[in-house]
């Protein structure tokens, strides 16, 4: 009998390593395919409006550059924000960064 114990406790730890491989498995794809969906690039165009994440206007994009970066005109500079940083939420041109984030940006 303790041979039939000692072999039921194998078994259900054995059971219980494959299943999170299983459920893994069946998770990784959805995960994938938000992240590649989120990682597009943002469709931008001069005279827009960046916001912040918080929601608050930043300033209008003045130019896009080649490799997609936004550059704006802020307290007199030409300061180019990471095309890494947008999104696109409720319609609008959103970015990660904060307005003093980016104004203190050289």
């Amino acid at each position: 009998m303790k041979k039939f114990g000692s072999l039921a406790a194998v078994a259900t730890a054995a059971t219980l390593a494959v299943i999170p491989a299983a459920v893994l498995a069946e998770t990784t794809q959805p995960v994938r395919e938000v992240t590649e969906a989120a990682a597009e690039p943002v469709q931008i165009n001069a005279g827009m409006m960046l916001y912040s994440s918080a929601g608050y206007r930043v300033a209008p994009i003045y130019r896009v550059t080649a490799d997609g970066s936004p550059q704006l005109i802020l307290n007199g500079r030409l300061v180019t924000v990471p095309a890494s940083s947008l999104s696109v939420v409720d319609g609008k041109v959103t970015t990660a960064l904060t307005k003093s984030e980016i104004a203190n940006a050289k």
